[in-house]
């Protein structure tokens, strides 16, 4: 029989195994859906759930393509069939930074949030991606522009997230990045890493250091190959392992400041988009997860 001593401890115990699976830094691989684009929505998470991936992140592109015949609730069944969980799904861009057509920009992520909830999803986000040029009170402006796409995650359940961009104009570095969302002090608001803009662009491993524990919500896993930073593009992102970011060391760092969420390989080159998505993720899970053995977060 329960005591009311156990019953009133039941929350504290639970808390507790939280905060230690947290502190554990254990992570889980997860493949986003630009890897195998070619594929369709349907296909590449059939083949990925063939070859071992229980974590997927979804593309608007490819969902929309699936809706144009099905419904949402088909798009569920998908996932649920293939036994995957969806982990994240970008809701857009055009949203942080001050600009003449931001309002539709937030109308797109208001629908897109609404059914990315539907499905199930506990986060998403939008690029800082950007051409555009900044003053200071921009960046100003920047921080309630992020609140109030806050609450519009918070409405749907959301923890929505921004991911800077190395050729962004506005945000391109985890410091400014940080920073506003600091400022922004919104609980359904937080910062997300992508390896391969962090590692390829002007960001030093130290600051790393910066991040609070628990503050990171998400992080894409990609490697830099070893080519002159000015040659860098999308295409010539690698599966983790095959390049030269010290991933390890950024893994324990994180472990360090206690995340403990998914690692999504997000890749563009065209090898990768127009490869059978059932080998490609056999031969991303194998080399991903060499790399997570070696910085212990697995």
């Amino acid at each position: 029989m329960l005591t009311r001593r156990t019953m009133l401890m039941a929350p504290l115990a639970a808390a507790a195994a939280r905060g230690a699976s947290a502190a554990s830094g254990k992570m889980t691989l997860a493949l986003h859906q630009n890897t195998s684009s070619r594929a369709g929505y349907q296909k590449s998470l059939e083949g990925w759930a063939k070859a071992g991936i229980k974590y997927v992140e979804l593309t608007p592109g490819l969902l929309d393509e699936f809706l144009k015949t099905e419904s949402l609730a088909a798009a569920k069944r998908v996932l649920t069939d293939n036994g995957l969980t969806a982990v994240s799904c970008t809701c857009g861009q055009g949203v942080w930074e001050p600009h003449p057509e931001r309002a539709q920009a937030l109308e797109n992520v208001k629908k897109r949030c609404e059914m990315l909830a539907t499905l199930g999803l506990p986060r998403t986000y939008a690029t800082t991606a950007t051409t555009g040029k900044f003053t200071l009170d921009d960046y100003k402006k920047g921080v309630e522009n992020m609140r109030e796409v806050g609450e519009i995650g918070k409405q749907h359940g959301l923890t929505v997230m921004a991911e800077f961009i190395r050729t962004s104009t506005f945000i391109f570095t985890l410091t400014t990045l940080l920073k506003m969302t600091r400022e922004a002090a919104h609980p359904n608001m937080r910062p997300m890493i992508d390896c391969y803009h962090f590692w390829s662009t002007n960001n030093k491993l130290e600051d790393l250091d910066l991040l609070r524990p628990g503050e990171v919500a998400h992080v894409h896993f990609n490697d830099v190959m070893d080519m002159p930073r000015e040659l860098l593009d999308n295409a010539t992102r690698a599966i983790p392992g095959d390049g030269v970011t010290p991933l390890v060391k950024i893994l324990r760092k994180l472990a360090e400041k206690e995340y403990a969420g998914p690692l999504s390989v997000e890749l563009f080159g065209p090898k990768f988009q127009e490869a059978d998505p059932f080998e490609l993720a056999g031969e991303i899970k194998r080399k991903a997860e060499a790399v997570m053995r070696q910085a212990r977060v697995m």
